[in-house]
């Protein structure tokens, strides 16, 4: 089409070949303006399979291009989307926002300064059944929910990758599972952690009104794993959300509700200052465990 958003994609990794290329290569809303990765290699293979251009130099995927998506370790986002914001480009961030959070700050200062729309991929809340579940949580008047996530990254695969094996789950899946807590309870105020950010880590989420709620992860999982899930309990009954219930709809969704605000809709709310108070409570949690 020849209004959708051209982007390019920064970053060559499994995510980026599983999702981030085909989703944006897809359209019809946006289509893919080419790819640039430190491994010029991963760069040129994953830009081939798409018939987009593989850049050398990330300044010439900028010029090529609207909006930028990042599927690249924390810190190598925190530097490289606040260039991309600094040229103008809108940025498409995954979480968490930076590796810490002076970088996340850093990160949402940028875009802040820059006037450009940012828009965090926490996949969960764009799939409908996500949607649907936190309509019915308005409805219950709730008073405290849970959240459990348990992967077995930390035993090897694609995603073992030396930024997850450092910071374990409380990065990696903690935005997930605060994000939908958030989402669901009302606006987390305070955190209190225990345990162990490479085994079990368990969270206390205090939400705005008076809601508590309990999370736990953890990447140490082995076997066969029961489905991440999110539950809400309140004066008007339960609600709950397995992720096995998510579908296929959640990225493209995502991508066409970028494509939709780089084009001049309404700024997205899961944008970089959102993504920054979510690390902000993760934060928090990591100094207590510290």
């Amino acid at each position: 089409m020849s209004d959708s958003v051209a982007v390019g994609l920064v970053g060559a990794g499994p995510w980026a070949g599983m999702v981030h290329a085909p989703a944006l290569a897809a359209g019809p809303a946006t289509r893919l303006a080419g790819v640039w990765a430190r491994r010029p290699e991963a760069s040129a293979a994953l830009a081939g399979e798409h018939g987009a251009p593989s850049f050398e130099r990330i300044e010439e995927l900028f010029d090529a291009c609207e909006a930028v998506a990042f599927s690249v370790p924390p810190d190598v986002q925190a530097d490289l989307a606040a260039r991309a914001a600094r040229a103008g480009k809108a940025v498409l961030l995954e979480k968490p926002l930076g590796m810490d959070l002076d970088g996340a700050r850093r990160l949402a200062g940028a875009i802040a300064e820059a006037g450009v729309v940012s828009q965090m991929v926490l996949t969960l809340r764009y799939s409908r059944a996500a949607r649907d579940f936190l309509d019915r949580t308005r409805g219950l008047e709730p008073f405290g929910g849970y959240g459990s996530f348990v992967s077995s990254v930390l035993s090897g695969g694609p995603f073992a990758t030396p930024w997850r094996l450092e910071k374990g789950a409380l990065l990696d899946l903690g935005p997930h599972i605060v994000d939908m807590l958030d989402a669901a309870l009302g606006r987390v105020t305070g955190v209190r952690a225990h345990g162990d950010p490479l085994g079990w880590l368990g969270l206390t989420l205090e939400h705005e009104g008076g809601a508590i709620s309990q999370a736990s992860v953890s990447m140490a999982g082995t076997g066969e794993l029961p489905p991440a899930h999110v539950e809400v309990f309140g004066r008007g009954g339960h609600a709950r959300l397995d992720w096995s219930q998510l579908g296929d709809d959640a990225f493209a969704t995502m991508v066409a509700e970028f494509a939709a605000a780089v084009r001049g809709g309404t700024g997205p709310a899961l944008d970089a200052a959102h993504g920054l108070r979510i690390q902000e409570v993760l934060a928090s949690a990591e100094a207590q465990l510290a």
